[in-house]
């Protein structure tokens, strides 16, 4: 008789897998979306000199209440002026440019009136004004991005003003994916009896996987045969770091993905049913340092499982700082505890007044089969294994569905 370990076990046992993130360079124009292998530490001062942050005048702050400041020179941005600043002089300066050597501090353009080759201050500014001193964006040797950072386009904007053109990042890991069982048919497949049904899992799963930032071999369905499902298991080990399959993993005459398993690849399963609703047959294994995932074929049931459980590993090859978005929320309605195991729960979750509220309206009660409980804003409530009964207004653990998408 098979062993059902806690949903806190299932975890420990997924977290102590031994897994050696592997790096790559990329072109930083190429990086988006992957997770930052080594710090990114800043080799000059930003900016370097004393820089204008608008349009205006350049002049020494103690003059600032001289009747007259003659204009000596122009100061346009990607040049450097060699005329200096003086006593009753000013230079006209724009957004960007090197401040004038001899000047402190700029006045804007609208705070004064020009009398041909002179300015007359009409609204004074503060000692410094608009002056951006060196080492104001970021200094020499400051540690500016660090490792483990998912990249994205501000990344790129600090990588390009340091003039970085290859970034080391983390290699996301492959997952191979199937859902198997004869009664499916692929996209486009005709219909031939009316058991059949339409396969979403792959589909589901594929999307899922590329979202949180993992490359995705699509296998498509698989028919209930020992051969093919053996042919898949063997094709995916040489060419993926994850095998996820959805179906045969009960204990029905036809699930023949865990005989596959155990039987013909001989994999060292880590655990095979876990006190989980949904998800309870959930079977997870290791075949030549690589990782399987066998998930129940219902729909609503794989994908939960599948952001439980593989996520996480995704998120552990890429080596990131990347969690599952649990957070608190307020019920507004009794709920209870409907059995002994550890529930995960489709509702609504909305954000006001400071924190999050949760309801079931219109999600459907049944079986795990429905998917569509996860369309709108969803979150899933989470009932640990030893809970009691929910009480409306108590705060709750939830799983933001939408920061997946």
């Amino acid at each position: 008789m098979r062993e059902f370990i806690t949903y806190k076990k299932s975890l420990e046992i997924l977290e102590n897998i031994n897994i050696t993130p592997s790096t790559k360079k990329l072109f930083i124009s190429n990086s988006v979306g992957y997770i930052l292998a080594k710090d990114i530490i800043a080799n000059h001062n930003s900016p370097e000199f004393p820089t204008s942050g608008m349009d205006g005048y350049a002049f020494k702050y103690e003059d600032i209440n001289s009747e007259y400041l003659e204009i000596i020179d122009k100061n346009p941005a990607g040049f450097v002026v060699e005329t200096t600043v003086v006593n009753k002089t000013c230079i006209k300066t724009f957004t960007g440019s090197l401040m004038p050597k001899g000047s402190d501090t700029l006045i804007p353009i609208e705070n004064v009136e020009v009398l041909e080759n002179k300015i007359k201050i009409i609204k004074p500014v503060p000692f410094g004004f608009a002056v951006r001193n060196i080492g104001e964006n970021y200094k020499k040797d400051e540690v500016l991005i660090k490792k483990g950072t998912k990249i994205g386009f501000s990344e790129i904007g600090v990588l390009a003003s340091l003039n970085i053109v290859q970034v080391d990042v983390y290699i996301n890991p492959t997952i191979a994916v199937a859902s198997t069982g004869s009664e499916i048919l692929d996209l486009g497949i005709p219909q031939t009896n009316a058991s059949q049904i339409r396969s979403s899992n792959h589909l589901t799963l594929e999307a899922l996987f590329k979202t949180n930032g993992a490359d995705v071999l699509q296998m498509g369905p698989i028919d209930d045969d020992f051969e093919n499902i053996t042919n898949f298991f063997l094709n995916s080990l040489k060419k993926a770091d994850i095998i996820v399959t959805t179906g045969g993993v009960s204990v029905g005459d036809y699930d023949l993905v865990q005989d596959v398993i155990k039987d013909r690849l001989k994999a060292k399963v880590l655990f095979h049913g876990v006190l989980l609703k949904p998800g309870m047959h959930i079977l997870v294994a290791i075949k030549d340092e690589k990782i399987i995932i066998a998930l129940p074929g219902f729909a609503y049931s794989s994908t939960i499982c599948a952001i439980l459980y593989v996520l996480p590993l995704i998120y552990k090859f890429r080596n990131s700082n990347e969690k599952l978005p649990f957070v608190k929320a307020r019920i507004t309605q009794d709920f209870k505890k409907s059995q002994d195991k550890t529930i995960f729960t489709a509702c609504n979750v909305i954000y006001e007044n400071s924190e999050y509220t949760i309801d079931f309206v219109g999600k459907k009660a049944g079986t795990s089969a429905i998917l569509t409980n996860m369309l709108g804003n969803p979150a899933l409530l989470m009932q640990e294994q030893n809970s009691h009964d929910i009480k409306n207004g108590d705060l709750v653990d939830i799983l933001l569905l939408n920061n997946l998408k």
